[in-house]
């Protein structure tokens, strides 16, 4: 984590504001990472539409290890320098890269690597990839795809979906390649290539083999399912397992810390941050891991009141009014993946 000082902070924010109308004009379609005016979810409508649409039977889960520290400084002053003139502003960028490390009062350089935390990092990081991935993608599909090939990227998080798997294969190995050449390395626990797509349950069932395997991009698991009416292929999602314990574990921290403050004041800020949870996760399909994040922070809401004193009173009964009056219920607050993303690309 690199925290700047305010003087800097400001000075980063003007130069993002004017870099980003230049890059804006040269990154990707299927760039959504820290990008103005879009977000996560519209990467994940388009990685739904994109796994539904088109003719897709294998997904390359992809993460890279260690992005932000592996960076090389050079690679992106060279490619900065391919769309920036202004040798003041090159100079100002330099400097943030090189600006060091102070621990302990000790100070130490930086030769690679963005700072996380800084206002800079993330448009960085998008340029860097921007030229080792995006384009190099784009590239290599046209060239070497005679299959259908999709592509979602947000940040250093990305999924890829194949029409062959020898397709896939061949732009796994091409891809670990290419990584090496700008000091880059895929994760190897969280990538994976899967067989996933409409024909993968029917495949799967003639080989004698289980279910697909699901993967994780963006907080959901993304699930291969069937149309209760038409018995048709559709992309379930749910919330991850791992962010879903995650959070009821910060949850279970906060109110143990809150636990002596009124009742009200505890309910009105559970209201806040289940809305705010609802906000995100509250996707199409996703109703069951909804009602049970509410249902175990009602949970832990009980055991929080309950050590305020030794010799407690609170029923789960009474509780439950508390819980009916504080938290708000379950509902799906986000359009189906297909009508956002037609809306927002009409043609």
């Amino acid at each position: 984590m690199g925290i700047a000082a305010l003087e800097d902070k400001i000075v980063q924010q003007a130069v993002v504001t004017v870099l980003n109308l230049i890059y804006e004009e040269d990154f990707l379609g299927f760039s959504y990472g820290f990008r103005p005016h879009r977000g996560t979810h519209d990467a994940l409508d388009a990685l739904w539409m994109g796994l539904t649409s088109r003719k897709v039977n294998w997904v390359l889960d992809a993460d890279i290890q260690g992005f932000f520290d592996s960076i090389n400084h050079e690679w992106l002053l060279k490619f900065i320098e391919h769309r920036i003139a202004d040798r003041r502003m090159l100079r100002l960028i330099r400097k943030w890269l090189r600006a060091g490390v102070s621990e302990g009062g000790q100070w130490s350089p930086t030769n690679v690597g963005t700072p996380q935390g800084s206002v800079a990092s993330p448009l960085l990081a998008n340029v860097f990839l921007h030229y080792v991935f995006d384009l190099w993608v784009q590239q290599w599909r046209t060239r070497f795809a005679a299959g259908d090939v999709i592509v979602v990227r947000y940040a250093d998080d990305f999924v890829l979906g194949f029409q062959y798997r020898h397709e896939a294969e061949r732009f796994l190995h091409d891809l670990r390649e290419r990584f090496q050449q700008f000091g880059l390395a895929l994760h190897p626990d969280k990538t994976r290539l899967i067989e996933f797509g409409r024909f993968a349950l029917r495949n799967r069932r003639a080989r004698g083999d289980r279910k697909p395997e699901t993967f994780d991009f963006l907080g959901f698991t993304h699930i291969c399912g069937r149309k209760r009416v038409s018995e048709g292929f559709v992309v379930k999602r749910q919330t991850a397992t791992k962010r879903l314990r995650a959070r009821l574990q910060v949850l279970k921290q906060a109110l143990m810390r809150r636990r002596h403050e009124p009742i009200p004041q505890q309910g009105t800020w559970l209201r806040s941050v289940l809305q705010g949870y609802f906000q995100y996760h509250a996707v199409p399909g996703n109703s069951a891991a909804l009602e049970s994040f509410r249902t175990q922070t009602a949970r832990l809401w009980l055991t929080a009141l309950r050590r305020r004193s030794q010799r407690h009173r609170l029923s789960w009964e009474r509780c439950d009014r508390y819980v009916d009056r504080w938290l708000p219920r379950a509902k799906i607050l986000q359009p189906y993946p297909n009508d956002r993303f037609y809306a927002k690309h009409p043609k």
